[in-house]
């Protein structure tokens, strides 16, 4: 879905599906699809919404919940692969998580680990 549709319309497609116009012709009538129109009845039946809910998923990560667990394990052992954390996930905790998902939760906390260090230029080799 590209846009939310105005409270207003929503309004006046519900309220005529009530006096007892049909889905299909509610749809027709004001150029909605037929499944936004039946979407937007059965949420006003069951629960009396009319306005758009917020669009896209909410901030932060899943594994957010987990921090002091996945820093612990880093904690424990600095060397542990992103791999290996997101096994340790699945085991201890029943979270799902590929590598790249835990190297976003590391990217966001600026934690880094180089393996070894920089070695310096070497003096006997050929320049």
């Amino acid at each position: 879905m590209s846009h939310g549709f105005s409270a207003d319309l929503r309004g006046r497609v519900i309220a005529v599906i009530s006096d007892g116009l049909s889905t299909r012709k509610a749809a027709a009538r004001f150029g909605v699809g037929v499944s936004t129109v039946g979407a937007w009845y059965r949420r006003y039946r069951d629960s009396g919404e009319i306005a758009a809910r917020k669009q896209g998923q909410p901030p932060g990560s899943k594994l957010d919940a987990h921090e002091a667990f996945i820093l612990g394990l880093v904690d424990d052992r600095p060397d542990i692969s992103l791999g290996e954390i997101a096994e340790r996930l699945m085991s201890d905790r029943d979270v799902s998580a590929v590598p790249s998902t835990v190297w976003e939760f590391f990217s966001k906390r600026d934690i880094t680990y180089k393996k070894r260090r920089r070695m310096p230029a070497s003096n006997s080799a050929a320049t």
